[in-house]
């Protein structure tokens, strides 16, 4: 499975941005899907995850309310809508693909794929 992220960019606090990640290669579509994120110094740190086989989507703390994952009928794209965004969500925003349609889905351990990343600078 191979994954490309994109849409990351500079946007001002208060604002909105969407990312996606492209999926391609076998079984892709039989994967679930999650998004990480890792700021200078920091370490990676879950943000959201898309279960292939309910829908379910389950969200880290300090996003939920703000941002949104979703994914495409073809199950090819998978999106992170971000709302009311702020200087703290400043990352390098990453997607992975896991097997798995449940368990531990805030450890990175748990993905078996992961796109190449995009940057997400929110100003002040």
């Amino acid at each position: 499975v191979q994954l490309q992220a994109s849409g990351g960019g500079l946007v001002q606090a208060g604002g909105s941005l969407s990312i996606s990640c492209a999926a391609s290669g076998r079984a892709a579509t039989s994967y679930s899907m999650g998004w990480f994120r890792q700021a200078p110094g920091k370490e990676r740190e879950f943000v959201a995850f898309f279960s292939y086989r309910s829908r379910s989507t389950y969200y880290a703390n300090s996003v939920k309310g703000r941002f949104t994952i979703s994914r495409d009928n073809a199950k090819t794209t998978v999106y992170l809508h971000m709302n009311s965004l702020k200087p703290e969500d400043t990352a390098v925003y990453y997607c992975a693909a896991s097997p798995y349609y449940g368990g531990d889905y805030v450890s990175p351990r748990l993905y078996d794929y992961w796109g190449q990343g995009t940057q997400v600078t929110v100003s002040s």
